[in-house]
């Protein structure tokens, strides 16, 4: 039997190994993450998804959600997560644990964002005439004046 306290930044784990009392105290940060995990049926019993809280010591991860239907479990897996601070992952069916989601650093990945001129923060200092005028051609045979007379300026 074990007794969990879980905080925003600490995991307390309370139990009890071959009569001796343990207690725990673990940074979040020192978990992999989220992870959402297929259990296969066992016996007459259904199969489970499940939320755990990865460790790279398997007998430190915590199981945060278990359902029989996959209802809610996206919307509690990123609740944990944000909750936590830590990342969202996937459990394949090997065990191995990946990212669904492409990150650099803490921040996620995603196709750019078209420009908006309306909102930007220079959008006063910019002029708005240019963005109306359109770009000149050039005409396919150049105009060329041929007179006798030059026009220059003299006194």
């Amino acid at each position: 039997m074990r007794l969990v306290e879980l905080h925003r930044e600490r995991v307390m784990l309370r139990r009890v190994s071959r009569g001796i009392k343990l207690a725990l105290n673990l940074p979040v940060a020192a978990y992999l993450g989220v992870a959402i995990r297929m259990e296969p049926p066992a016996g007459t019993a259904a199969g489970v998804v499940a939320l755990v809280l990865e460790h790279p010591d398997p007998t430190l991860s915590l199981t945060l959600y278990r359902a029989v239907d996959g209802t809610d479990i996206v919307a509690e897996w990123r609740a944990w997560g944000r909750a936590l601070s830590v990342p969202l992952l996937v459990a394949d069916a090997d065990g191995r644990l990946r990212e669904p989601f492409d990150r650099i650093g803490g921040v996620r990945v995603g196709p750019p964002a078209a420009r908006r001129r309306r909102h930007s923060a220079l959008r006063r200092r910019r002029p708005a005439l240019p963005l109306r005028r359109q770009v000149g051609t050039q005409p396919a045979t150049p105009l060329v004046q041929r007179s006798g007379c030059d026009i220059i300026a003299r006194n």
